[in-house]
């Protein structure tokens, strides 16, 4: 136990992710799958990078993603969040997001900075942070996924009728204002045909949205792959997040 606590430390104390991790190549990956561990539980590794004390792996465990980190004596797995002692930010491996290519429901902004944003309509901090949209509109360039949760019930039908509309400032006027209580959408009508074109669309960005191991929303990420706070990115352009 104290081992595996020193091993933790060393971890929180030395890994600056965004500075020094590197990807680490295949061999190593070959070789980290083959430890007991990971090949009695059948875990998979679709990215790992070497972040000086530890290495920070994509898994796959049976079917569904997740994030472990492994110290470098490859004898000690450490599940759950690893915080930077520098900002208490959990370290991420940035995911590969060349499967959400063309996948997206609708891009907001017309800036440079691009971002991936995973949003469910019915989550109050999805809406909090598209309430300061106006204010990044032509800062940011961002791809706007729907990922309703299960236990938001209209979630999945308010994200269909925001797909419907059919021009930009339509879209991202339904995104920003729309709820399940807006006659709009409580009288809304969309041809069958579109519905179901639009349901399957949907499908694909859950499925998008699962691969990566989304669990919560609103998840934002950068063009390179790493997990942005949503507050944070907002501050990174001087506005103030009430």
């Amino acid at each position: 136990m104290i081992k595996i606590i020193k091993s933790i430390f060393i971890a929180l104390a030395f890994v600056s992710f965004a500075n020094a991790a590197t990807k680490i190549s295949q061999d190593e990956i070959k070789e980290i799958e083959a430890l007991t561990l990971f090949k009695g539980a059948q875990v998979t590794i679709s990215q790992g990078y070497d972040a000086g004390s530890v290495y920070l792996l994509n898994v796959n465990v049976r079917g569904k993603a997740d994030k472990v980190f492994l110290t470098k004596d490859k004898k000690y797995l450490i599940s759950g969040d690893v915080l930077s002692t520098d900002n208490g930010q959990p370290l991420e491996v940035p995911v590969d997001l060349s499967i959400t290519k063309g996948k997206e429901a609708l891009t907001f902004g017309k800036g440079k900075d691009e971002y991936i944003l995973f949003t469910d309509p019915e989550c109050p901090y999805c809406k909090k942070f598209e309430s300061y949209f106006h204010q990044i509109e032509d800062k940011v360039k961002i791809k706007v996924f729907f990922f309703p949760l299960d236990f938001h019930k209209d979630a999945k039908d308010i994200s269909l009728f925001i797909m419907s509309q059919k021009s930009y400032e339509d879209k991202i006027k339904a995104m920003t204002t729309i709820t399940k209580d807006s006659p709009a959408f409580i009288n809304r009508k969309i041809d069958e045909k579109e519905l179901a074109k639009l349901k399957t669309n949907l499908e694909t960005q859950m499925t998008v949205a699962n691969e990566l191991g989304i669990r919560g929303t609103p998840s934002v990420y950068d063009s390179k792959g790493n997990k942005v706070s949503w507050a944070a990115m907002l501050q990174g352009y001087g506005i103030t997040v009430k």
